[in-house]
């Protein structure tokens, strides 16, 4: 029974030591961090986003520190093996610390031979938010089934590529924790009868306002009936009390022709307070790829031997966005907010996006047809 620096802490989710998270193999936690200018008028394109993943039954941990720059995504990818120690947050050139729980955190990036490195410090806005535990299961075999919270937060800091250096200090943006079962690692070879084709609708958008931040996320079967859906606003400083949950949400997409990556989307949400209106417009689309998402060699729990690190560029202007790995997006985005006092608070967001399947109101009827 191996005994972790982890089993000092009152972490445990099972009788057993914190080695040992259950019996399911796709069990993974993760770290997931974004940054960017709050102007959407003045922010200038430079975006961030840092992942980082503990597979313990893999016995395999990996992260992803990428960042948007001239037109040019660039990604550090790197894996090593876990050795069953969960609470070492390093993973080569790529560190996460936390330096104060569900409020401070810290990502370093000390690549230099790859020419990227990175000192960041994010600090919540407000309390995070605890989306609804995401299940979903294929016929009797579990899916998903995990748990995820989201905050919003300010950075300081900076983030340097081939030599050129740039402060992040003012940078807003987004950070979350998950963790439970997603497909992780290398596929099962044997499917579930009967074959069912995949489908799976994903938006996520949160957004950082002057005076607060905003959440909604949906996930969405083939007719567009969501089985996850949520909004809330969160004032600056509030505590877990003074999270504005809305109940009544809807969402409207606009897709460019011939993509499944959204021109415009429109979430509208309704209460006691009226009707009120968060308009989406991406100025480009991140690539999800850059984190591992989809990743053909980096995919998430992938075995590359005790450690393996490797840079890669990606010129956004060059892609073809109907390959399927290029489907995941985060698209960074104005966000106007209008309230039903007709009030508008204008800010800046991402909007995150995963289409593959059918999806009704959204026209798309087969694996990958696209808008036309």
């Amino acid at each position: 029974m191996p005994l972790t620096r982890g089993d000092d802490y009152p972490i445990h989710q099972t009788p057993e030591p914190v080695a040992y998270s259950g019996t399911d193999r796709n069990f993974y936690d993760r770290y997931f961090f974004n940054g960017y200018g709050p102007d959407p008028d003045d922010g200038g394109e430079d975006f961030f986003a840092v992942a980082f993943g503990v597979y313990p039954h893999l016995n395999i941990a990996d992260a992803a520190f990428t960042m948007v720059r001239g037109g040019v995504e660039t990604a550090l990818h790197a894996s090593r093996w876990l050795g069953m120690e969960r609470m070492d947050l390093r993973v080569g050139p790529i560190a996460v610390e936390v330096l104060e729980p569900l409020r401070r955190l810290k990502v370093t990036v000390e690549a230099p031979e790859h020419g990227l490195r990175a000192e960041l410090v994010f600090e919540g806005r407000a309390f995070p938010v605890e989306e609804p535990r995401f299940t979903r299961r294929i016929g009797p075999r579990t899916f998903m089934d995990y748990t995820r919270m989201t905050q919003n937060g300010r950075y300081s800091g900076w983030v340097e590529r081939d030599g050129e250096r740039r402060s992040v200090d003012g940078f807003v943006g987004t950070r979350d924790r998950s963790w439970g079962v997603r497909p992780v690692g290398a596929r099962d070879p044997q499917e579930t009868p009967p074959p069912q084709p995949p489908q799976f609708f994903w938006l996520w958008s949160p957004c950082n306002f002057p005076s607060g931040g905003f959440f909604f996320h949906t996930n969405d079967d083939g007719e567009g009936r969501p089985w996850n859906r949520r909004a809330v606003w969160a004032p600056d400083g509030a505590d877990e009390a003074g999270l504005r949950h809305i109940d009544q949400a809807s969402v409207e997409i606009d897709w460019k022709s011939g993509t499944r990556h959204a021109r415009r989307a429109v979430v509208r949400l309704t209460d006691a307070q009226g009707e009120r209106r968060i308009v989406f417009e991406p100025t480009y689309e991140f690539y999800m790829l850059g984190l591992g998402y989809g990743h053909p060699k980096w995919g998430h729990g992938l075995a590359h031997g005790p450690l393996a690190v490797e840079r890669e560029d990606l010129d956004l202007a060059a892609v073809d966005p109907r390959l399927p790995h290029h489907l995941h997006v985060q698209a960074l985005s104005k966000v106007t907010y209008s309230d039903a006092a007709g009030r508008v608070q204008v800010g800046r967001g991402v909007l995150e996006q995963l289409a593959l399947g059918p999806h009704a109101p959204s026209g798309f009827k087969d694996l990958l047809d696209f808008a036309p």
